[in-house]
């Protein structure tokens, strides 16, 4: 899948990966070199005027590590997300506590998620059977841990999309830990 790219941020992207957001750091330890179900993750990728925490091509999904930059911008995040998911990208939101606190849940929730399933195949062992609802009227995803909080809707197909100056919005998917 071709994504839009901004050269203009290759610089930004790069200084964000020298700089090492801790939770970021420990999350990407989890992924890189294939280490997470043989999938193939990009840290601080560009996808159009965006700079996205990970991206998994195999699965065309985008992790978000929240912590407390994000306070305070969450039009700006919803905007985001839509943007991504126009694009048939899902977004699963973590929240920074969450990798630093434990992230062995955070690894089994993802180990989970319908989302990281291989596409067109049958789910791997633990992984749900789509569709599936988990709204915030369902109980979270089985493996999420107490107190976990997991929202998912699948993909839309993705339409022709033009980046905006700074995103769109979309499903949020999060894991907030409560210790």
């Amino acid at each position: 899948m071709s994504l839009p790219y901004n050269p203009k941020l290759k610089e930004r992207a790069k200084a964000l990966r020298k700089a090492g957001n801790l939770s970021e750091v420990l999350f990407w330890n989890q992924v890189k070199n294939k280490h997470f179900k043989n999938f193939d993750f990009d840290r601080q990728k560009i996808i159009g005027n965006y700079i996205v925490d990970f991206y998994c091509a195999n699965c065309n999904v985008v992790i978000e590590i929240d912590g407390s930059s994000h306070n305070g911008k969450e039009e700006y995040d919803a905007i985001r997300d839509k943007y991504l998911k126009n694009l048939g990208l899902e977004v699963i939101h973590i929240a920074d506590s969450a990798v630093k606190k434990n992230m062995n849940a955070v690894m089994a929730m993802l180990r989970d998620h319908p989302a990281l399933c291989p596409p067109n195949s049958p789910p791997l062992e633990g992984c749900p059977k789509l569709p599936i609802d988990c709204g915030q009227n369902s109980p979270p995803l089985e493996g999420c841990p107490k107190g976990g909080v997991v929202e998912h809707q699948p993909p839309r197909q993705a339409s022709p999309a033009t980046p905006p100056k700074e995103g769109n919005l979309a499903t949020r998917h999060s894991l907030t830990l409560n210790h």
